[in-house]
């Protein structure tokens, strides 16, 4: 039998696996734990494997890359159409197997291991600081019952916060200092924990050659550098700025009929935490830079006239997302074009 493609349906402890042969014939069910499914393709005929890109996929695409075969991953929301009655592991590992075959099909990128880490530094400094954000407010709060308020920034509260546990006048309980007082040490271990992880991310973006090229564009820091090349790598995966716009959820909605166009808002498709700080950032220079010494200065000002703010900074974070692409598929540093003013 000739297998045209397999579909692996990827769990925790067991692996589905489907092939195909010709006219979608199933050829091949079977069930494996990790180490059995790994004994068995590695005397599988060479072939086209697909996969949901999820937790696990990237390092079992990359084993069995290395046993000679092709692999893709594909995004779960397209491999759903392919599902052809009620939900279970094998109709799940056949319909990725379907899926994979076509041609026009989007695929994610394997990434590295220096990626997936990368990665992984950025989803425990998110983490850390959501759990900073609940911390102060939790704080806030229970000093509000005891009407003592402070100004919002947390650089306020912070100030005042020895203060607050060391006089005894304030109109706290004993029991309710003390918690207090265990709360500010956990909020000074995870300043510590916050700002260990920010050295880590300027060290990697110091000493990373896509990360340089990217941080000579204004707007992107080592945050958003290294972010952007944990995701997508040398950009090999989009043919064009466009398209990475695009996967990032940075372009409008389309409800297109009878050859009207009708856009909407951005679609917030994608990597919701990159387009997240890609918007701060692009806030950043629409707020802070002096346009007059920067290449899209001229173009901000003329969209700051017939838009909203927020408008003018999605829009410049979506440039930004294409000029990103652009230095990091060609391999080149940026080069912004010189301002009218400043080359007379």
């Amino acid at each position: 039998m000739e297998i045209r493609s397999v579909g692996i349906d990827l769990g925790k402890t067991s692996f589905h696996l489907v092939a195909l042969g010709d006219k979608g014939k199933v050829l091949l069910k079977k069930k494996f734990t990790q180490k059995q499914l790994m004994a068995f393709t590695a005397n599988l005929q060479t072939c086209l494997i697909g996969m949901e890109s999820c937790s696990g996929s990237h390092f079992l695409g990359r084993a069995l890359r290395e046993q000679g075969h092709e692999v893709k991953l594909i995004p779960a929301q397209f491999v759903k159409p392919f599902v052809k009655s009620h939900k279970n592991d094998f109709v799940d590992a056949e319909a990725i197997a379907e899926a994979v075959e076509r041609e026009n099909m989007r695929f994610v990128p394997i990434k590295t291991d220096d990626q997936l880490d990368l990665q992984s530094l950025h989803r425990v400094r998110e983490r850390l600081m959501t759990r900073r954000t609940a911390l102060i407010n939790q704080i806030r709060g229970f000093l509000l019952e005891r009407g003592i308020v402070f100004a919002k920034s947390p650089i306020r509260l912070r100030e005042a916060l020895p203060e607050v546990l060391e006089n005894a006048n304030e109109d706290l309980s004993p029991r309710m200092r003390s918690l207090i007082s265990i709360l500010w040490s956990e909020w000074k271990d995870l300043e510590l924990q916050i700002a260990e992880m920010n050295d880590e991310v300027e060290r990697i973006a110091s000493s990373d050659a896509a990360c340089q090229r990217l941080r000579q564009i204004p707007g992107i820091g080592p945050l958003v550098a290294t972010a952007i090349v944990a995701s997508i790598g040398n950009g090999a995966a989009f043919r064009k700025g466009r398209e990475f716009a695009a996967w990032l959820g940075l372009l409008p909605n389309q409800r297109s009929t009878g050859g009207k166009a009708k856009l909407g808002a951005i679609s917030r498709r994608g990597n919701c935490y990159l387009r997240k700080i890609l918007i701060h950032g692009a806030r950043a220079v629409v707020l802070r830079s002096k346009r007059d010494r920067i290449a899209m200065g001229a173009w901000m000002t003329s969209l700051e006239t017939r838009a909203p703010r927020n408008i003018l900074i999605v829009a410049t974070a979506h440039k930004l997302a294409r000029i990103a692409w652009a230095v990091l598929s060609t391999g080149q540093d940026y080069r912004a074009a010189v301002p009218a003013a400043v080359a007379a």
